[in-house]
């Protein structure tokens, strides 16, 4: 299976916006306003977030982005592969993007939020399979039963929990 080219996207492009977009309507149609997180393309572009594009032969596969909450933490947001790329590796090549991204900029910890229903069970799957473990709420974040709270520590490249 190829690997996804990854890089910095500044989300000028159709395509991101598109696909950012469809991310978007799917998790306000899949979670009540009050309990859906996700942020619209004008949100992404806060100086504290970087948004990657990962790219597989020439087509825009999926993005995935990095929110700085201070010196030590980061919040991994947007994660969102097409569906034609589903399965192919994408989402975990961009959250591996993420973290050793995270590690270079030398934050401590991730964290996210993601859905704890049935449609999110992939998405859980992956951030436990890729060592983040479940976690009480954070930042302004409060206890919902419709999210999943997630975090992993970031030491000498390993997985500590």
């Amino acid at each position: 299976m190829p690997t996804p080219t990854i890089v910095v996207d500044d989300l000028s492009s159709r395509e991101t916006r598109d696909l950012l977009a469809r991310h978007q309507a799917a998790m306000r149609a899949q979670t009540p306003e009050d309990s859906c997180h996700v942020l619209d393309v004008e949100a992404l572009r806060d100086p504290s977030i970087t948004v990657w594009a990962a790219y597989l032969e020439g087509e825009l596969a999926g993005v995935g982005a990095l929110k700085m909450l201070d010196a030590a933490r980061g919040e991994v947001k947007s994660m969102r592969v097409e569906e034609r790329f589903l399965g192919r590796g994408v989402g975990r090549a961009l959250l591996r993007h993420i973290v050793s991204q995270a590690r270079g900029r030398g934050l401590q910890s991730l964290w996210l939020e993601t859905g704890s229903g049935a449609d999110f069970i992939a998405a859980r799957s992956l951030y436990v399979s890729e060592g983040f473990t479940a976690c009480a709420p954070f930042d302004d974040y409060v206890a919902d039963p419709l999210s999943a709270y997630f975090t992993r520590r970031l030491e000498d490249g390993h997985v500590t929990v």
